[in-house]
């Protein structure tokens, strides 16, 4: 029996996504694909939700692609523009696992600290869990096995009783890796189905 489920929330909770500004700042696609993949990249990202501070990220990018300044400055600069709606579907999923009263709810995300507080603000139904383990407040980041044994620990976990859902394939098996059953979320409209595989009903 499932008794306990971790959500992720950039992409199955939360629309996030840096096109929203650069789409603003290129004028084709094809240039914001460029930007994205060879300055302002993934990796380059993944190092601010794992800790390093927003300043230090832009001027050791900025060092290396000076001619690239305003776009550079406008990741962080703007990143609020860079923070979409919720994805209601999911929100309302999570709302009848809340009031089911049946399971512990958890969220475990790669999340600068720096920014974090400002979906806090934004999105009431983050209240909802019973914790929340940010990457960047923590200095872990997924798929580190270190950071799911956080998670479990810090909350007297039960892995054979635990779920976790995230649409990044590499932290789906971070979970499995450790003991965590976990769902690939693709969509809003599979969810109940896979939860319902576990046993988990909404």
């Amino acid at each position: 029996m499932k008794d306990t489920i971790i959500f992720d929330l950039g992409g199955v909770l939360i629309d996030w996504n840096p096109r929203y500004v650069y789409r603003t700042i290129f004028r084709t696609e094809d240039a914001v694909d460029h930007f994205l993949a060879r300055v302002c990249t993934n990796k380059w990202n993944e190092k601010q939700d794992e800790g390093r501070f927003f300043d230090e990220a832009t001027e050791w990018l900025l060092g290396h692609y000076p001619e690239y300044e305003t776009e550079i400055r406008s990741y962080y600069g703007r990143w609020t523009e860079m923070l979409g709606d919720a994805i209601m579907d999911t929100v309302g999923v999570l709302e009848k696992l809340k009031n089911s009263g049946n399971y512990r709810l958890y969220a475990l995300t790669n999340w600068s600290d720096e920014s974090f507080p400002v979906a806090l603000q934004r999105f009431d139904f983050l209240s909802w869990f019973d914790d929340i383990l940010v990457s960047g407040r923590e200095k872990l980041i997924k798929p580190d096995p270190a950071i799911y044994e956080l998670l479990v620990s810090r909350n007297r976990i039960n892995k054979p009783g635990a779920i976790f859902i995230d649409d990044n394939p590499a932290n789906v098996e971070g979970a499995r890796n450790t003991g965590i059953d976990a769902i690939h979320f693709t969509s809003p409209v599979h969810l109940p189905a896979q939860l319902a595989e576990f046993g988990i009903l909404v």
